[in-house]
């Protein structure tokens, strides 16, 4: 083809969800240096958990592709913090890693609206007319009326093993040598962040039986609502740090890159290498590692939580001082990798960059961490360049939206000094956003962008009208005198229970069931919730001129001093600087009332 809509560059999991948006609008092109890397793990054959799990039910109501390529290749699935509040909880789906790379080929190569390029970007050229030039290696220029770029961990990457360093994007894979040239070249200011992966064990060499294996749940979950049928197949399990673990790094930190000032890279705060645990928390005696399978009969385990940079050799030690390991093999090395990012300050809310109109960016690229955020940003970057390249209106995702709402603003007006993670106290009314009420939050939207169609959005209405009949009969039906309602409000009751009394409720899907519970259950904590984020809504506007923040006294120390430095005209502004928490706004809102608020001055 001589052109098309939208060139997606890279075909991580950021790529994919790019190009699967954009193809919903017109031809697409997805540009890879080898088609079968398209939708490889490099790092844990999972997706979802807490904050995780949000976001990829959030990018099943907007169409996204992420859940179900989970949910075909599920071999475990669990509810994590399931004895805690709904907000919290989170699906962690364990997949068949190789499998999922291949259901994710499958639908990409299969796509009769994206053609897969080989090649690697060199170059991005504007062609005086809105649209952009991607340039490749081997000379060919490919055209497209907008661009993403998805590039990972590629950007001039470098790996690590001890003090060995090669260019590399990840494992066995050459980086991408020269697109960060010409988004430096536009004014991008590029940071090096690092992160890393654990060491992959041969499965015949771990003693399974000295391990605490955790099933999965009885009943299969999924993100579509139907999970593939080997769900429950495989466990996983749990082993633990020790003593001489401990011992073996101390004594060893100097082969550390990172430690030897050999990376000067930003790593992740929330995952960190095992020497970085170690080291930060000394006074912990053991540290936690989980055992995943790579699929039902792979020859591989995942050792979750042991991510290192240390040279293979001392990882042959270290990982047999693990028990259940003591004759582990291991199949593939821990390494880490180096590589460049932009700073996402310097992109609009739809992920384009604000020096090159029609070129936009998503994932790792933009200095996050993980599948999930990665997806999320595809999703939003491929239906906005797709948008853009056909001249239809731009729509925008808020804060209050979810969980992607959040990361989306938190990227952009509040940057990143680490790669970024989401977390679910990031999101400051997490009980209105949860993950099961995605579909309900987002699907209008997703009709709206053009990337959700008029029959899912009716089966969703039907859905929620099934919850209202059963939170109806339940508030109108009594049971040994008092309402369904109230007996299902009390903590120890389930809704079987309130069934087991004699109340009869129409029929519920399983799903249906657990909406009818939580709303239900938490509808005071609801109300209240939505009181006081309609409460912020209208505060936003409120003046901060001539507020003194050292005077503010329940705001914290580094709210105080990062609000004085920026100055925020208003409560929005204000919630706009790195480092503010909810809390903090919180307080200055307590404050504003305590001393007349100011309506803002135009």
């Amino acid at each position: 083809m001589s052109g098309w809509n939208v060139i997606v560059i890279g075909g991580g999991h950021a790529g994919l969800e790019a190009a699967w948006a954009a193809a919903k609008f017109a031809r697409t092109a997805l540009l890879v240096g080898n088609p079968a890397t398209i939708g490889r793990m490099p790092c844990n054959p999972a997706v979802g958990g807490p904050g995780k799990s949000q976001l990829v039910f959030e990018l099943q109501a907007l169409g996204g592709l992420m859940g179900r390529l989970a949910d075909d290749t599920a071999i475990h699935t669990r509810v994590l913090n399931a004895s805690k509040g709904p907000a919290v909880q989170s699906l962690r789906v364990q997949n068949e890693r190789d499998a999922y790379a291949e259901r994710a080929q499958d639908v990409i190569l299969g796509h009769a609206n994206i053609d897969v390029v080989r090649g690697e970007a060199a170059d991005l050229e504007a062609d005086g007319q809105g649209g952009w030039w991607v340039i490749t290696t081997d000379g060919r220029r490919l055209h497209a009326r907008s661009v993403v770029v998805a590039a990972g961990t590629f950007l001039r990457g470098v790996t690590w093993y001890g003090r060995h360093a090669r260019p590399e994007g990840r494992q066995g894979e050459p980086p991408a040598r020269f697109l960060s040239e010409p988004l430096a070249r536009s004014g991008h200011v590029l940071k090096r962040y690092k992160t890393g992966t654990p060491p992959r064990v041969r499965a015949d060499s771990v003693r399974f039986q000295d391990l605490l294996e955790i099933p999965a749940d009885p009943q299969s979950r999924g993100f579509t609502g139907r999970p593939g049928p080997r769900a429950t197949q495989s466990p996983t399990w749990q082993t633990h740090t020790t003593p001489e673990t401990h011992r073996l790094i101390h004594e060893n930190l100097h082969a550390s890159p990172m430690y030897a000032g050999d990376i000067a890279a930003l790593g992740p705060r929330y995952c960190p290498s095992i020497e970085d645990k170690v080291v930060r928390f000394a006074h912990h005696d053991r540290h936690l590692l989980f055992v995943e399978p790579d699929g039902v009969q792979t020859s591989e385990v995942y050792l979750q939580g042991f991510s290192s940079s240390l040279p293979p050799a001392l990882q042959d030690q270290l990982v047999r001082t693990l028990p259940g390991f003591e004759a582990a093999v291991i199949q593939r090395y821990a390494y880490a990798v180096e590589y460049d990012v932009v700073d996402s300050t310097e992109l609009t809310l739809n992920l384009e960059s604000r020096f090159l109109p029609g070129v936009f960016t998503a994932g790792q690229i933009n200095g996050t961490s993980g599948y999930e955020e990665a997806a999320a940003q595809g999703l939003v970057a491929g239906t906005a360049a797709a948008r853009r390249a056909q001249g239809l209106p731009e729509l925008q995702i808020s804060r209050e939206t979810g969980y992607l709402g959040v990361l989306l603003d938190d990227l952009v007006f509040k940057g990143s000094d680490e790669p970024y993670r989401m977390m679910t106290s990031r999101v400051e009314h997490r009980l209105l956003v949860r993950q099961d009420n995605a579909d309900e939050r987002l699907t209008d939207l997703g009709v709206r962008l053009g990337l959700v169609d008029e029959a899912t959005r009716r089966a969703v209405q039907a859905k929620y009208a099934r919850v209202a009949e059963g939170i109806s009969t339940l508030q109108t039906q009594r049971v040994q005198g008092q309402p369904g309602d109230a007996w299902l409000r009390r903590p120890e009751f389930t809704l079987e229970d309130v069934e087991a009394l004699g109340l009869t409720l129409p029929p519920l899907t399983t799903e249906e069931r657990e909406a009818v519970t939580i709303r239900v259950k938490y509808a005071g904590y609801i109300e209240r919730a939505e009181r006081q984020l309609a409460a912020e809504e209208r505060a936003r506007e409120l003046s901060l001129e001539g507020v003194d923040f050292h005077e503010v006294g329940a705001l914290s120390n580094e709210a105080r001093e990062k609000l004085s430095r920026a100055k925020p005209r208003t409560v929005e502004q204000a919630a706009r600087v790195p480092g503010v928490r909810h809390a903090d706004i919180s307080a200055l809102l307590v404050h504003l009332r305590r001393h007349g608020p100011r309506p803002r001055r135009l």
